[in-house]
């Protein structure tokens, strides 16, 4: 969970990183290869995704309110 921006910057470093990784991946090693190693990078992608999702929601809720 992303409690702040200093995590929410990590958090999109490690996307960044992790995508990096899976296009390296994806070129080194076919199609049907390595495939439970690009599936659990695009799993951990997808979770990244959510985690910031939610925490730019609760800062849009958050700026409403205050507003």
């Amino acid at each position: 969970m992303i409690f702040n921006l200093t995590e929410y910057g990590k958090a999109q470093e490690e996307m960044r990183i992790l995508e990096e990784r899976l296009k390296r991946l994806q070129q080194t090693h076919p199609i049907a290869s390595k495939g439970f190693t690009k599936a659990g990078i695009r799993k951990m992608i997808a979770r990244l995704h959510e985690e910031l999702a939610v925490y730019e929601g609760s800062e849009h809720l958050r700026q409403s309110v205050s507003s």
